[in-house]
């Protein structure tokens, strides 16, 4: 490791850092009141614009640009809801507390705002909300770090990475502009990384086994290097790591028709001692988020096989980033404005129609 390597401290290291890239993220599989079965995942981002180099966002005018990916899954029904928020302003008052706590908001003119938070109100205790999640998060067990230390040499790039692999999570989610009470089980992933972007391809997993057993499971490749990693929060807090993983896609591919970038559904994950022998297979296909040419497949899976010789099935996440795109930024651009004007002037429909409700309204009643 370098020297400039610092282990991970808690709570410090929950909160911000002076990196060129930073991310929370959450997951989670949901239990509707209404009998529906959910998945959800958010993730703020926080990049150094001029560093971090993403061609998308390279012409910014500012220093430090916040973003925002959410999506809701209604997997009942089959239905995929993607939201991204091309630019998100945070408090001043933000990491401003002894533990986790950012208050940001979505610069969209248009729809108005929502007052989103990512707080710890005490440890390892969060609130999570936006314009479609307000949930309570509570971690069953300490924190799992990455490789053993939080602090991954992937060769081409060095991060720090650790998780919260087993939050219950208790509280409503929106869908179709109806808030549904849930309950279930989530992840927490936090990451920040002195890189800049590079067209790096990752295939990566969050797998939560039952009797509290959790897997982080990934592929990464840059620059014609790969990298492998396997790292295993037992029931008891005890963790295990692997750099050594075999992954092997199982059969189901879906074809984005947006970016014709081929994402296989279904994977194989193996450890060369046979400890983990896993299949996954995705719970819906359309999934994918599309920011600029950046696309990612991102969704709930089920998960089942053998873990240390015996029958084992749980749940988890796949994110799949870097999978071959047709889509440019000039075309994510156009369909942006198209998007942004058909909501406007669908807006604008709706005032028209209510003031000449109104009008209609007023001279009924003078008659």
């Amino acid at each position: 490791m370098p020297a400039v390597y610092k282990p991970i401290e808690f709570p410090r290291d929950e909160s911000v850092h002076n990196h060129i890239i930073e991310w929370w993220y959450f997951n989670g599989r949901l239990s509707g009141q209404d009998g529906g079965d959910y998945a959800l995942m958010s993730c703020l981002f926080r990049a150094d614009v001029k560093k971090v180099k993403i061609p998308f966002i390279a012409n910014v005018p500012v220093a430090i640009l916040y973003f925002y990916h959410s999506a809701i899954s209604d997997i009942s029904r089959g239905k995929f809801y993607p939201n991204i928020e091309l630019a998100n302003m945070v408090s001043e008052d933000s990491f401003s507390k002894p533990l986790l706590f950012i208050n940001h908001i979505s610069l969209n003119l248009l729809a108005g705002y929502t007052n989103c938070v990512i707080e710890e109100t005490e440890k390892f205790v969060y609130h999570l909300k936006d314009k479609n999640t307000d949930l309570r998060l509570v971690s069953a067990k300490p924190p799992l770090l990455e490789g053993g230390a939080g602090f991954l040499d992937l060769k081409t790039k060095n991060t720090y990475y650790y998780s919260l692999t087993s939050l219950r999570a208790k509280g409503r989610i929106k869908v179709k502009n109806r808030w549904i009470e849930v309950r279930g089980k989530a992840w927490m992933d936090h990451q920040w990384a002195n890189t800049a972007y590079s067209k790096d391809k990752w295939t990566w997993f969050s797998v939560q086994l039952d009797k509290e057993t959790e897997l982080v499971c990934f592929e990464y490749e840059d620059r014609g290097f790969k990298n492998h990693l396997i790292s295993i929060s037992y029931p008891d807090g005890a963790q295990k790591h692997f750099k050594e993983a075999i992954f092997t896609p199982a059969g189901e591919v879906w074809v984005s028709p947006k970016t014709k970038a081929s994402y296989p559904l279904a994977w194989n994950i193996k450890t060369p001692d046979g400890l983990v022998n896993l299949t996954t297979r995705a719970l819906a296909r359309e999934q994918e988020m599309v920011f600029g040419s950046i696309n990612y497949w991102e969704g709930p899976i089920e998960v089942g096989g053998l873990f240390g010789g015996r029958e084992a099935k749980g749940q988890g996440f796949m994110e799949l980033v870097g999978y071959e795109s047709k889509y440019t930024n000039a075309k994510y651009v156009k369909d942006e404005l198209r998007k942004t004007m058909n909501k406007f002037f669908v807006r604008a429909r709706k005032n028209i129609s209510s003031i000449a409700d109104n009008v209609k309204t007023k001279i009924k009643l003078k008659k």
